[in-house]
């Protein structure tokens, strides 16, 4: 019998278990051995012998630095455990907009008996094995521990600096990226960034500069399409994969589509001024994207948190040529001060979010925006981008 160890009790691994019923579980959070409700052992990650484990599989968030992963052998990813039993796959990956790209592309296909899954919340051990195609956001975390597993399409939206505290840099981020490329084989489809078209792969690649280039190469009317800056080029995306499998272009249900809360997501106060929830901005690229939305107001922006050891300069550099004034705050909001400092950007910095936000109520004018974009993971103070988006959008309605 195989024995199989899971790296990390969470929702990922426990669906596993479907696979591997006899599969042990390893966990830094736990210190002493346990049996849970359904009767799967959990023991503390000291316990694990790799002599006495034939697979190990890892929750794709422990990075290559943790002690489990540098005492196993016979490592895979949850990806590899299903490359020969899974439907047609889609593998949507990028820095920015692969959860609205999957959903978009997902809300396309659904009636052509699709389904979606990966790091947008379904494990692929809860999907069906049985439904027509897998529409899967796939994180580097995930591409990182995958040497099996290939997508059918792979739609890579542009890489910009992101987890590169767990890559280790840049250089290893982008690899990862691109490593599905080199697995995928002649008469699949990739659609990636010009910047990589030297990549070396057997598919069929399909590069692009910018949305026109999308737009261009489908034939697909950008004016017929309601979504503009980041979410067109999502909407293009998915668009072009519903193009590639079906021949066609589907103006009506894409604009039927609704994005998800706390990208750009815009409210009013009880003065009629607007206030922008932009919490999953959780890098710099993200936090770029939305201020040059707003490029032709005068914009208060809250930033910071946790910046994932990224080199914060890049968005200085542009800050430097926006209507900004920005609030700090977050573990990181000493650095940002002394960048604003250096680059002579106004700032304030805050004791946190509600202190940013009573500051913006008492600057914010009429015609002016209020943004929280704030280029920074969010777990330094708050449970998740969503509870920091939510908090902002009840500050908000009680001013």
């Amino acid at each position: 019998m195989q024995r199989v160890s899971l790296f990390g009790y969470g929702k990922t691994t426990k669906a596993l278990t479907k696979l591997y019923p006899n599969a042990i579980f390893y966990d830094d959070k736990c210190t002493k051995p346990f049996k849970d409700e359904n009767g799967f052992k959990v023991k503390p990650s000291s316990d694990f012998n790799p002599d006495y484990s034939d697979l190990e599989i890892p929750s794709p968030g422990i990075p290559p630095s943790n002690g489990l992963i540098q005492k196993a052998k016979n490592l895979i990813s949850e990806y590899d455990c299903f490359a020969n039993n899974s439907p047609l796959s889609v593998w949507i990956s990028g820095t920015n907009g692969k959860t609205t790209t999957t959903q978009m592309m997902q809300y396309l296909l659904k009636e052509r008996g699709s389904i979606e899954g990966g790091n947008i919340g379904t494990p692929l051990g809860e999907l069906n094995p049985n439904a027509s195609m897998w529409i899967l956001e796939t994180s580097s975390f995930t591409i990182h521990y995958t040497n099996i597993a290939s997508p059918n399409i792979y739609v890579l939206l542009p890489i910009t600096p992101d987890h590169l505290s767990w890559h280790g840099d840049m250089q290893e981020y982008i690899n990862a990226k691109l490593k599905p490329l080199t697995k995928m084989r002649e008469g699949e489809v990739a659609i990636i960034p010009e910047a990589y078209k030297d990549v070396k792969t057997s598919a069929h690649l399909i590069t692009y500069r910018d949305e026109k280039d999308l737009a261009s190469h489908f034939d697909i009317e950008t004016n017929r399409v309601n979504f503009k800056g980041a979410f067109l080029m999502d909407a293009l995306l998915a668009m072009a994969v519903d193009k590639i499998l079906f021949d066609r272009v589907d103006y009506e249900k894409i604009n039927s589509f609704v994005i998800d809360p706390h990208r750009q997501e815009e409210l009013r106060d009880s003065k009629d001024r607007l206030w922008v929830n932009d919490t999953k901005a959780t890098n710099l690229d993200a936090t770029i994207v939305a201020l040059k939305r707003y490029k032709d107001s005068h914009v208060h922006l809250i930033l910071g948190g946790d910046d994932k050891g990224v080199d914060l300069n890049e968005l200085f550099i542009f800050l430097k040529n926006c209507d900004v004034k920005i609030y700090n705050i977050g573990s990181n909001k000493e650095k940002l001060s002394n960048l604003a400092k250096e680059y002579e950007i106004e700032f304030e910095l805050c004791k946190n979010l509600a202190d940013a936000i009573a500051k913006i109520d008492k600057n914010l004018q009429e015609n002016e925006i209020a943004l929280l974009s704030p280029a920074a993971a969010s777990l330094d103070e708050f449970t998740s981008y969503a509870h920091r988006g939510d908090l902002f959008k009840n500050a908000v309605k009680e001013l």
